[in-house]
């Protein structure tokens, strides 16, 4: 007879008992298995076979045993198999591990957290591993223990919170989740894994154990190249791409990452494009928010493959002089009831009061900046992906949401900090030691901004006073430029502010122009049918936008599909219209984009000074009337000057004279009227003597043709 209480027998036969370990398994010569899915249990250990007795007919079984290394003998009918016992084993994660995570300053959490294939103790099986310290009882369940939560609870370790049970026997593919009782003896909506590794595609809703990726990465070349190509004296050009709707299968089929690495490694090549972005590749529920509300923040999503397929993508692009950024997203997270909403019956990843927790505009959850653990957990994703993955960059999304405790809220809606204001100093002190273990673990790793107020010193270094990201996107300069664009042209002269206003401030952070997903979708149509005027013009204007943003300071970025003019609003669940390169006007306007990024990474005065006053100059900004505008780029080396005029009137304007930095030859090396783009031809076809006639304060200048509706860029000879 076991000398377990019929009570504690009890609490483990209802899956309420808090501390399994110190029932089950061996105890001073006798062992205690709880097996509702076996009729008869028996122990194989030194001594040979001993049947076990069964103490409760529910499955609780007792009996002698020789030592610690024993197996169990199960069998239901005529069906007979042999296991581990999961409570005979130590545990797995160490003291230092407990200590760190305790504190918040696990800086690897996913080599120990969530599901890891490992031999313990001369087994294989799985570690599994769970922050929920509020809850009264955690399982892991399966179809491996036909998702019983009684059959497999964890080991509490009471300083952090965490949850722990290695499982012997459990193999890579086998889906689980967390069934999670809370204080008040709630049982919770199972639970995907905070720290999982692979998901279930949707609309499954499981975790999936899965090994860390084992690629073997042949970009050695590329990082040790990385700060060069990242820094804001490079010329950085950025495609962004939705990776379910860039291009699909002839039968409208999904692409996984290897068939999309394929086509895309060459397309970004020829396109001349520095670096593709992927809209969050990070595991989300619903395909629709394009991963911006995830669950999996360690894991690439299943829908295009599985981790060591993206691992390949990264690579081939790497090995292709490509960099990569991914949208990284810890303003919010989705409320879905697998996720981490009320994870272990508490508020625990969220503020459990709605002013500080909730986002109204996107119904969704916001991050408890504050408690260490949470940002411990948040840190970490952002390293797992530059650690794992190779990523380079990581475009942090809604940080103006983060930043600001009113963040579209009403007086009354939000709770001030501690000094009355409405700064979040939590989420700030986050960002800030975010941005410093980015440069300090991964150097030549860059993070990029997407903050759409004036919060000073986004993209100054921590250490004075900024938060330390390497790039800001310019929202207010999207913002002004395309409005301009959509204006008619004869009413452009009373908004030419709307394009020399962004110099106003375009130093006061390193700039990224964006041109991005969100300007093309929610009704707003595609880029080319935001531009003013009948198809001729829309043309003749997106070309003219896209160099005034080429030779603008600051880096660039364009969504996928805008650099053939896209004639559709995106949608998530189409590829995009490739088939409109038979067109020659939209066949112009891809070779367009490729012409600019050529002429933009070729020119260091394009980009060297990107971020620096010193290479930018006004020539001329006063000729409202015919909507003209002059200025000059400069680089910080020898390398020659270019002069951008850009004449943004359907009048082709003859003899129009520009003052210009130097006198001698001139030639037009870009001009966006040209026939190979689609235009009409007009400009400055041979090379373009200056002469001693001083205009706009300089003492050499220009007589030019403007061409209607565009941009042309010269270079002295």
């Amino acid at each position: 007879m076991t000398s377990v209480s019929s009570t504690e027998i009890e609490a483990i036969l209802r899956g309420r008992h808090h501390d399994p370990f110190s029932i089950l398994g061996p105890h001073d010569g006798e062992v205690r298995v709880f097996a509702p899915q076996a009729s008869e249990v028996t122990v194989l250990d030194a001594r040979g076979r001993t049947a076990l007795e069964r103490v409760h007919p529910e499955g609780f079984f007792a009996g002698p045993i020789a030592d610690r290394e024993y197996r169990l003998e199960m069998r239901s009918g005529d069906h007979v198999w042999e296991v581990d016992d999961p409570y005979r084993f130590d545990p797995v994660m160490g003291e230092m591990d407990e200590y760190l995570l305790a504190e918040g300053r696990h800086r690897k959490l996913y080599e120990r957290m969530g599901a890891h294939p490992a031999v313990h103790q001369g087994v294989e099986g799985v570690a599994f591993a769970v922050w929920a310290p509020n809850a009264r009882r955690v399982s892991v369940v399966g179809h491996f223990n036909a998702w019983d939560g009684r059959r497999h609870p964890m080991r509490k370790r009471l300083g952090p919170g965490i949850w722990e049970l290695f499982i012997p026997g459990l193999v890579p593919g086998e889906i689980y989740k967390y069934e999670i009782i809370s204080a008040h003896g709630e049982r919770m909506p199972l639970k995907a894994d905070p720290v999982g590794f692979s998901h279930e595609s949707a609309p499954g809703t499981a975790s999936v154990i899965a090994s860390q990726p084992e690629h073997r990465w042949q970009d050695a070349g590329w990082l040790a190249e990385r700060a060069q190509r990242q820094d804001r004296t490079a010329p950085i050009s950025i495609y962004e791409v939705h990776l379910g709707s860039w291009r699909r299968g002839g039968a409208g089929e999904i692409l996984d990452y290897d068939a999309i690495a394929d086509l895309l490694v060459p397309y970004l090549t020829e396109m001349g494009f520095t670096h593709v972005e992927f809209l969050p590749v990070s595991e989300h529920p619903f395909t629709g928010s394009w991963g911006y509300q995830p669950i999996g923040l360690f894991a690439p999503t299943s829908r295009y493959g599985s981790a060591e397929a993206f691992a390949r993508l990264v690579d081939k692009l790497h090995m292709a002089g490509i960099g990569v950024i991914i949208d990284w997203v810890p303003a919010h997270f989705p409320s879905d009831a697998h996720g981490l909403s009320r994870f272990d019956g508490t508020a625990l990843y969220e503020h459990a009061d709605p002013r500080q927790g909730f986002h109204r505009d996107w119904n969704t959850l916001i991050y408890n900046f504050g408690r260490r653990e949470v940002a411990n957990f948040l840190q970490s994703s952002a390293l797992y992906w530059l650690d794992k993955f190779h990523v380079d960059a990581l475009r942090v999304d809604a940080v103006a949401s983060m930043l600001y405790l009113d963040y579209s809220r009403e007086a009354g809606e939000w709770i001030p900090n501690e000094f009355g204001g409405n700064e979040n100093l939590e989420a700030i002190a986050f960002l800030r030691d975010v941005n410093e273990r980015v440069c300090e673990d991964y150097p030549g790793a860059i993070t990029i901004a997407e903050e759409s107020t004036a919060f000073p010193k986004v993209s100054r270094p921590v250490q004075d006073g900024g938060l330390g990201f390497g790039f800001k996107w310019n929202m207010g300069w999207m913002h002004d430029t395309l409005g301009y664009f959509r204006q008619d042209p004869i009413h452009r002269r009373y908004h030419q502010g709307s394009l020399t206003f962004g110099l106003v401030y375009a130093f006061s952070e390193d700039f990224v122009l964006p041109l991005s997903h969100d300007e093309v979708v929610h009704g707003k149509g595609s880029l080319i049918r935001q531009m003013a005027g009948d198809r001729w013009q829309k043309f003749a204007n997106l070309r003219a936008y896209f160099a005034f943003m080429w030779t603008h300071p600051g880096k660039k970025l364009l969504f996928m599909g805008g650099e053939f003019a896209q004639d559709r609003e995106w949608n998530h669940d189409q590829s995009l219209d490739w088939h409109l390169l038979d067109d020659p006007l939209h066949r112009g306007m891809q070779t367009l984009i490729a012409d600019l990024n050529r002429l933009y990474r070729d020119r260091p005065a394009l980009h060297r000074m990107d971020c620096d006053p010193a290479g930018f100059e006004w020539i001329d900004t006063s000729d409202t009337v015919q909507s003209v505008l002059v200025y000059l780029r400069k680089a910080d080396t020898d390398a020659p000057p270019v002069v951008v005029v850009c004449n943004l009137t359907p009048q082709v304007h003859f003899d129009y004279r520009i003052g210009v930095p130097q006198g001698g030859k001139w030639r037009e090396v870009l001009n966006t009227d040209s026939d190979r783009y689609g235009g009409s031809n007009v400009g400055n076809h041979a090379v373009i003597e200056a002469e001693d006639v001083p205009w706009h304060g300089r003492n050499s200048s220009l007589s030019l043709t403007l061409p209607p509706l565009a941009v042309i860029v010269l270079s002295p000879e």
